[in-house]
């Protein structure tokens, strides 16, 4: 009965969030009761077997910490901060390879199978935000070791502040998740034409290179336990943001189709958008409505569904594991012999352009998401004492230089 009740209470109290750290001192400890209880019943000697029991396990302990301290240390708190560093990198790379794949034009004749179910490996823009969004478990694992280690190396204070690693690590698997996105964007169905994406080239392919220096400048600055050198790291990709921005409000036009546009009620939609009025009123009054682009569309949409559908997509004639993309509507749809309907090709052209606005607003929501994990990097730097920049010295031009110092400059040889 005690064997039983006190496995109980045991496993019951273990399952508690706030004793997780301690899971492992649990399981020690029932098995070792278990053991003594046991042995005590077969011999009667309950003190004699817990003693001895207590100091094997004192023997053990003693022997792995002396060879995991002092012959061959292994750190969790040291792998806990490589994985951190690292996950910069590989989002950075993932973003680089998303915006210049995006802008020329990068198309995926036949999809693997292993990223439709999340287990691609060698696609290096999947595996590059993959390895930061599978990072959760393993960084509380190491948080879990990293709290009972000593001070050690470079983490010289008591009680390191380890948690920071972990949020530093969440906030940028925050932002690993908008560059998801994008990788969808490059992925998806609808894909917007060459011409409208080099309207905006220029502006996408700066805010990507911004994007991805300051996760490489974090990375490195999180590896070598530094500081930030520029209190304002965000500027330039805040910069090139704001220009992305403008550009899309410059050409707007190109994103929606204006000749849908009623000229003769903006004035009146914004006043009712502006003053949180409703035209349910309106619509129900007026017998004779505008078909909405749904409608307009279901007569088309009941012939092409099953062709433009996920399933389309799988080719019977190659392996299981390749699927074949085809963009909405179905690729044969644009040839010259099979032309759309106007109304038809227009709706399908909006779609498309559409896309290219979804690429840009994931690309501005992803530098929005930067200032979190800048804010959670600096919250590190100062409970961790990271250590202060080295600042680089300013080069001094001497302009009176000696004589022979211009000879030699003038022949070419350095002095």
């Amino acid at each position: 009965m005690s064997t039983f009740i006190v496995a109980f209470c045991t496993t019951l109290t273990k399952l508690h969030p706030k004793m997780k750290a301690y899971e492992y001192g649990f399981r020690v400890f029932l098995l070792t009761f278990c053991y003594v209880m046991v042995s005590g019943y077969n011999t009667g000697k309950f003190t004699d077997t817990a003693v001895s029991r207590f100091v094997l396990i004192a023997v053990g302990a003693a022997v792995s910490l002396g060879i995991n301290i002092g012959i061959y240390p292994i750190w969790a708190g040291q792998d806990l901060h490589n994985l951190v560093a690292k996950n910069f990198i590989g989002v950075a790379k993932s973003l680089e390879g998303c915006v210049d794949g995006y802008l020329k034009c990068m198309e995926y004749e036949r999809i693997p199978s292993k990223i439709l179910v999340y287990q691609a490996s060698d696609d290096p823009l999947y595996s590059g935000y993959r390895a930061a969004v599978e990072a959760s478990a393993q960084e509380e694992t190491l948080l879990g070791f990293a709290i009972w280690e000593p001070p050690h190396g470079a983490y010289k204070m008591m009680n390191y502040p380890w948690r920071n690693f972990t949020k530093v690590g969440g906030a940028l698997r925050h932002c690993s998740f908008a560059v998801m996105a994008l990788h969808g964007c490059i992925l998806s169905e609808i894909q917007a034409p060459p011409e409208s994406r080099k309207v905006f080239s220029a502006e996408i392919h700066r805010v990507g290179i911004e994007g991805a220096k300051v996760l490489r400048e974090l990375g490195d600055k999180v590896k070598t336990m530094t500081k930030l050198s520029s209190s304002d790291i965000l500027a330039e990709v805040h910069l090139a943001a704001e220009r992305l921005q403008k550009r899309i409000d410059e050409k707007s036009y190109l994103l929606v189709n204006t000749e849908r546009w009623d000229t003769s009620k903006q004035a009146e939609g914004i006043k009712e958008v502006l003053n949180g009025t409703s035209n349910v009123g309106k619509e129900n009054k007026n017998e004779v409505r505008e078909p909405t682009i749904v409608e307009q569309t279901s007569g088309h949409h009941s012939k092409s569904f099953a062709v433009n559908s996920f399933l389309s997509r799988y080719d019977s004639e190659s392996t299981v594991d390749s699927f074949k993309l085809l963009s909405w509507p179905a690729r044969k749809s644009f040839h010259p012999n099979l032309p759309l309907e106007d109304e038809e090709s227009k709706t399908y052209e909006s779609a498309s352009a559409l896309s290219l606005a979804t690429f840009a607003s994931l690309l501005i929501e992803f530098v929005a998401r930067l200032q979190n994990v800048v804010n959670a990097f600096e919250e590190l730097s100062n409970n961790a004492n990271f250590k202060e920049p080295v600042q680089e010295p300013v080069a001094v031009s001497n302009s009176d230089d000696g004589f022979l110092h211009k000879i030699c400059k003038f022949v070419g040889i350095k002095s």
